[in-house]
């Protein structure tokens, strides 16, 4: 049964204005706003005209990157960049209220092999009501969605007796730059929405995850006469396997807010580079992948387990026994995070989405992947993730987000806005 709608509720949700959803999705969806591009840069101001169109109190600031990189917290990054741009927009005026923090990030990873497109991916789709393209779900469509409900609770002229912050950051994608850059300079609230695919779910918790690299070392010799030698690849498997059996052990009774994953917790190695000459036994190898940090486990600790693990298989191999394979941790780093248990927020917001769109009562799940919700959530914001579209067609050639998926996001932001700042 859904509640009554106070008359600035009804104003505003009839103000989400849906051909404006779309025109704005494939204007975003354009920029190829590669994480650490110039066009990451170029986003963030298109976007602070999009602010200041909405009469909401910009800051535009570029991040100091020395500074950043230099704190004790800094959570990585994984490619090079010469400059990082902040955007907040805050709605002006205000009393004594809470700040409600809609916060969404700007960059797409690279659309990998062309050839798997259909179109150029920065050349948006239409077929239908489905819009495709790189960035469709991950997550350009959860910032459209925000601007959506920002814009229509000001064409209500529902006067707000506390304050909303957009937070549009850049970065995520590789650690979270943009949202940690954001947080030290001073810009919090007192809850936070972020716009992340969520297939119609709550998500309340993210698992973390850490990118490793692992140097085994071999001996070159003439692949004619290979047993002088020692081969870096035969030495890397023993570790492969000792590897799949840590994801095994790691994923054992994982939190049930990630009970419907089969690996909750994934150990996935993702580039093996080895040897220099076809006919020459390799010296070296480097495997790099991707470690799943548990809910609630301190980072350190899931690196100690891998790093142990990666030396017990040294310790049980001939070669390796005294040639040691060494771990280091380059990249992102994500700590998992979520959202303390009962908090009000969740309940709000599914209220929120009954009262606008009707259906089912969305359910909370956990997510296996990264995200900026941690960050907020070490800062002591209340954070969940709601947005439109599918996240397992995120980082595809096959992304995509239907526009009504996107236009009853907004509307549960509007309600939720509403209803956690109040109206004067």
């Amino acid at each position: 049964m859904t509640a009554a709608l106070s008359p600035e509720e009804s104003a505003a949700l009839e103000a989400i204005d849906e051909d404006a959803i779309a025109r704005m999705l494939l204007e975003l969806l354009a920029i190829p706003s590669v994480t650490g591009s110039a066009a990451e840069t170029e986003m963030q101001h298109r976007l602070a005209k999009q602010l200041d169109g909405l009469g909401l109190d910009v800051d535009l600031w570029q991040a100091d990157l020395t500074a950043l990189r230099a704190h004790p917290d800094f959570p990585g990054t994984e490619v090079p960049r010469d400059e990082a741009w902040g955007l907040v927009g805050t709605t002006p005026g205000g009393g004594d209220g809470p700040t409600m923090i809609l916060q969404g990030h700007v960059d797409v990873v690279p659309p990998g092999d062309l050839r798997q497109w259909n179109g150029d991916p920065f050349v948006p789709r239409v077929e239908g009501n489905v819009i495709h393209g790189r960035g469709a779900c991950d997550m350009k469509a959860g910032v459209v969605a925000n601007l959506a409900a920002l814009a229509a609770i000001r064409a209500s002229g529902a006067r707000l007796r506390g304050r909303v912050a957009a937070h549009l950051v850049v970065g995520e994608e590789d650690g979270g730059l943009g949202a940690f850059a954001t947080l030290q300079r001073g810009h919090s609230g007192d809850a936070c929405l972020i716009t992340e695919p969520t297939s119609g779910t709550l998500v309340t918790a993210n698992g973390g995850s850490l990118t490793f690299r692992i140097e085994v070392p071999g001996k070159a010799t003439h692949a004619s006469t290979r047993d002088a030698g020692a081969s870096a690849i035969d030495a890397y498997l023993p570790i492969h396997q000792a590897l799949a059996r840590l994801e095994t052990r790691r994923n054992v009774a994982a939190d049930p807010l990630m009970a419907e994953y089969q690996t909750p917790y994934a150990l996935s190695v993702g580039i093996l580079r080895a040897g220099d000459w076809a006919s020459s036994v390799p010296d070296s190898l480097v495997a790099e992948g991707r470690l799943g940090v548990r809910l609630g486990e301190d980072p350190a600790q899931a690196a100690a387990d891998f790093e142990a693990s990666v030396a017990e298989a040294c310790a049980g191999d001939p070669w390796l026994r005294d040639h040691p394979a060494q771990v280091t941790w380059p990249g992102g780093r994500f700590a998992s995070g979520r959202l303390p248990a009962g908090h009000p927020l969740a309940a709000l917001v599914r209220d929120a989405h009954s009262d606008a769109v009707g259906g089912p009562r969305v359910r909370e799940r956990g997510a296996p992947y990264g995200s900026d919700l941690r960050l907020y959530a070490a800062a002591d914001i209340p954070t969940l993730q709601f947005g439109p579209g599918d996240v397992r067609l995120a980082h595809s050639p096959q992304e995509q987000v239907s526009l009504p998926d996107i236009a009853e996001v907004a509307r549960t932001l509007v309600l939720t806005v509403l209803r956690t700042v109040g109206t004067a």
